[in-house]
């Protein structure tokens, strides 16, 4: 009888651990999911500029200028495809300004 109930915290223990160390993936799955949202898209280039003041780009583009290339912009490629509409003359990037 003693053998069953040691047995018994053991496990209470066991399942409150497993219990424990799942309780950090489900907050770290909730933050994925919030991040994985839909990208913003912008009216136009002033709204876009009020939050990124450079313009959006895909990662890897170069800013087609005469002038000096505009390289400080945001860069991601989901937040870039949103707003591509923006990219009036084709480089990869959205509204680039320096």
């Amino acid at each position: 009888m003693q053998q069953h109930a040691q047995r018994t915290p053991r496990s209470i223990a066991t399942v409150l651990g497993l219990a424990l160390a799942a309780t950090p993936l489900v907050i770290v799955t909730t933050s994925t999911t919030a991040e994985a949202a839909k990208p913003r898209t912008f009216a136009n280039c002033d709204a876009m500029h009020r939050v990124y003041p450079h313009g959006v780009g895909k990662p890897g583009a170069r800013d087609k200028t005469s002038g000096k290339p505009v390289t400080s912009f945001k860069r991601s490629k989901a937040l870039y495809k949103a707003n591509k509409k923006s990219d009036r003359d084709k480089d990869g990037i959205a509204c680039e300004k320096a």
